[in-house]
């Protein structure tokens, strides 16, 4: 039998006006996560949503919340997102002066804690804090928008992330975000990745949970 491979779909692409329906629809449909990206227009050149919207989906979400600051003001501000109900909650390296500490704070609360790392960040800064994630965020495009197209070198970069883990001891959930479809899935999935972010590959088809777990599906051909 083959490894599971968990789905987050991200409410980034989902039709914003009845953001309710769109958490009912894949979560009844089997998803693992429900994917909420939260940006800034700082950190990247996009400005979504904020804990308001968190606590509001907190309560129609039966799913964890897997909560993704794209955010500049993470070290300041994580405790906010804690209060809002994110179950998961995943920070970027590249935007914590404090990475340690907000990881344990994360933790302190209860929450699941992640890191996400740039596609030009190296995987190898995350050795020495490693054993204390429960996830890696591996984005495999420029975070910001959704719909951009999947960069290859990404592929590699899980394998790097897989074997760091298997070196430490550590099992950490390894996720990918960014350009992730049936066709891309396989490629992270052999790599090590388990858990897969796709936005406009769910929420822009005709049947997003038909498209989910297509993608799932692929994904798993290959374990």
């Amino acid at each position: 039998m083959s490894e599971r491979v968990r789905m987050a779909p991200s409410i980034l692409s989902a039709d914003f006006t009845d953001l309710g329906e769109a958490v009912r629809l894949i979560q009844d449909g089997g998803a693992d996560f429900v994917h909420v990206d939260v940006m800034d227009g700082h950190f990247v050149p996009n400005l979504t949503i904020g804990p308001p919207v968190v606590k509001a989906l907190k309560k129609v979400a039966t799913v964890p919340l897997d909560v993704h600051l794209m955010i500049e003001n993470a070290d300041a501000t994580v405790e906010w997102y804690l209060d809002a109900g994110a179950d998961w909650l995943t920070v970027h390296a590249e935007a914590c002066d404090h990475l340690h500490r907000v990881i344990r704070t994360i933790r302190g609360a209860g929450a699941s804690a992640g890191v996400s790392l740039n596609p030009g960040t190296p995987v190898e800064v995350l050795r020495d804090i490693i054993g204390e994630l429960d996830m890696v965020l591996v984005m495999s495009v420029n975070p910001g928008f959704g719909g951009q197209s999947f960069i290859s070198r990404t592929v590699d970069r899980v394998s790097r992330l897989a074997r760091l883990c298997a070196d430490e001891g550590v099992t950490p959930l390894i996720q990918v975000d960014g350009g992730i479809d049936t066709s891309t899935a396989p490629l992270v999935a052999a790599a090590g990745a388990r858990c897969l972010v796709a936005g406009s590959a769910v929420f822009c088809q005709e049947d997003p949970v038909s498209a989910m777990n297509a993608i799932r599906e692929a994904a798993e051909s290959v374990l």
